[in-house]
C-alpha cells in the first residue's frame, strides 16, 4: 500500500514542476507594460483595444525592471570607484553624435513634416469632432454616442459628449518639452530657468539631439569626447566663440505658435500632385509608420524620460527641475517631477478614437460600444480618406465584427 502511493506521488511530480514552471515565468517577468502601439514582439497579426489607466492616483508602470535599474546604478557606482577619472567612449554619452542615427532622426524630421502637412489636407475633405469637455476626438460627421467623457459636469450630462469642429493638434499631440544647447555640459533646467528656456515638441528635441539642425534651435556639437571625473561631466574641448554664441541666441518667452516651426495655413490651396485623395491619405500613413519606427531606434540610444504621475516629457540625459507638476503626490515632491524611462506612447501620443465603418452611417451607439473596434486618429483619418487598412490594426478595430441593428439588441447574449 505504501510502495503504491509512493509511485504514485513520483508520477505527480512532473506535472507539479510544470505548474512551478509557470508561476515562475508570470510572477518574475519584467514589469508590466500596457502598449498603445502594437508591439511587434508578440504576434503581428493581433492587438487588442487599449485601456486606459483607471486609476491616475498610481504611478506608471516601469518599461524596464526596477531590479535591472538597481544593478545598473550599482555597476555604475562601482565604475565611478574604481575610475575615479575616465575617457567617455560610447556616444551619445560622451557628447558625440551616433554615427547611424543621424540619418533616421533627418528622416523623422521629413516624416513629421509631411505627417502635418498630409493631415491639414485632408481634414479639407474628412470631418473630425472633438468634445468641449474632454480630449475624445472621434472621426466622421457626427460625434458617437458613447457615454466616456470625463470632463467638467459630466455627471449631469450622464457622461455624453458635447460635440465641435476639432483640427489638427487633435488627431495628433505632441508633447512639449525643453530645449537644450548643450545636453551634456548643462543637462538640466533649473526652475529659475523656466520662462528663459523654450519648449519644443520632443520629438522635435529629439530629432535635434540626433543630429538635425534647426536654424532657430542651435546645438552644440562636439568633436571630441568628455571625461567623467567622480560622476560630473567635463569638457576640456575648448570651442572659440561659444560664449558670444550663448550671449546672442534669444531665447524668450516661447510662444507656441512661434515655437512649432511646422505649423500649417489651413487655407492653402492643394498642389497638383496632392489631388487625389487615396494617394495623400496613404502616404500620411506610410510617414507615419516612418515616424514611429524611426522614433523607437532613436530612444534605444538616446534618453528620453516622462513623469510617473503626468504628462511631461523632457529629451536629454536627466530629467529637468522646474516644479510645475500638478498630478497626484505633488506636494511630497514639492512641484517636482517623478522622473522615470519614457515610452513610445509618452513621445508620440496616438490618441485612439473608435472606428467607423461609414461616414454616412448613423452615430455609434453606448449600448454597442463592445461590438466597435479602435484605432489611432492618424490611422483612422487616412483609412477614411481610402488607405489601406495597415495589418498591424485590423483585429483593433474589429473589422471581423459585425454589430448588431437597432432592432437585434435584445436578440444578442
Amino acid at each position: 500500500m505504501q510502495r503504491s502511493s509512493l509511485l504514485l506521488q513520483i508520477s505527480q511530480l512532473p506535472k507539479l514542476h510544470c505548474r512551478f514552471n509557470q508561476a515562475y515565468f508570470f510572477s518574475s517577468g519584467k514589469t508590466q507594460n500596457f502598449h498603445s502601439f502594437p508591439d511587434n514582439s508578440g504576434d503581428p497579426t493581433y492587438s487588442d483595444v487599449p485601456k486606459p489607466r483607471t486609476d491616475k492616483s498610481q504611478r506608471k508602470p516601469y518599461p524596464t525592471p526596477m531590479k535591472e535599474l538597481i544593478k545598473r546604478a550599482k555597476q555604475e557606482k562601482e565604475l565611478r570607484k574604481s575610475q575615479p577619472c575616465r575617457l567617455l567612449e560610447h556616444p551619445p554619452a560622451n557628447g558625440l553624435l551616433v554615427p547611424e542615427l543621424v540619418d533616421v532622426a533627418r528622416r523623422v524630421y521629413r516624416a513629421r513634416e509631411l505627417i502635418l502637412s498630409g493631415l491639414s489636407k485632408l481634414l479639407q475633405f474628412i470631418p473630425v469632432q472633438r468634445c468641449r469637455f474632454c480630449y475624445e476626438v472621434h472621426i466622421g460627421n457626427v460625434g458617437h454616442e458613447i457615454r466616456t467623457c470625463t470632463g467638467p459636469k459630466s455627471g449631469s450630462r450622464s457622461a455624453t459628449h458635447v460635440w465641435r469642429k476639432g483640427g489638427v493638434g487633435d488627431v495628433i499631440f505632441f508633447p512639449k518639452c525643453f530645449h537644450l544647447y548643450d545636453r551634456v555640459g548643462k543637462s538640466r533646467v533649473v526652475h529659475d530657468e523656466r520662462h528663459s528656456a523654450p519648449r519644443i515638441p520632443a520629438i522635435l528635441e529629439l530629432c535635434i539631439q540626433a543630429g538635425v539642425d534647426v536654424e532657430n534651435y542651435p546645438s552644440k556639437r562636439r568633436t571630441k569626447p568628455v571625461y567623467s571625473i567622480e560622476g560630473r561631466i567635463v569638457d576640456f574641448e575648448s570651442v572659440a566663440g561659444v560664449d558670444e554664441m550663448e550671449t546672442n541666441l534669444s531665447f524668450g518667452n516661447a510662444d507656441d505658435t512661434e515655437v512649432d516651426v511646422l505649423r500649417r495655413d489651413p487655407n492653402s490651396e492643394l498642389n497638383a500632385e496632392d489631388t487625389n485623395l487615396i494617394e495623400l491619405s496613404t502616404r500620411t500613413l506610410d510617414s507615419w509608420f516612418e515616424m514611429i519606427g524611426g522614433v523607437r531606434k532613436i530612444m534605444e540610444k538616446y534618453n528620453v524620460w516622462t513623469c510617473g504621475y503626468c504628462p511631461e516629457v523632457q529629451v536629454g540625459p536627466k530629467g529637468h527641475k522646474v516644479r510645475m507638476c500638478r498630478a497626484s503626490k505633488h506636494q511630497s515632491r514639492n512641484g517636482l517631477h517623478a522622473w522615470q524611462e519614457a515610452t513610445i506612447n509618452d513621445l508620440v501620443g496616438p490618441n485612439y478614437v473608435w472606428h467607423v465603418r461609414d461616414l454616412n452611417s448613423p452615430p455609434l451607439r453606448n449600448d454597442l460600444k463592445r461590438y466597435y473596434g479602435k484605432a489611432p486618429a492618424v490611422v483612422e483619418l487616412c483609412v477614411q480618406a481610402g488607405a489601406p487598412v495597415p495589418d498591424q490594426y485590423r483585429s483593433m478595430m474589429r473589422l471581423d465584427v459585425v454589430p448588431p441593428e437597432r432592432d437585434e439588441v435584445d436578440l444578442v447574449a
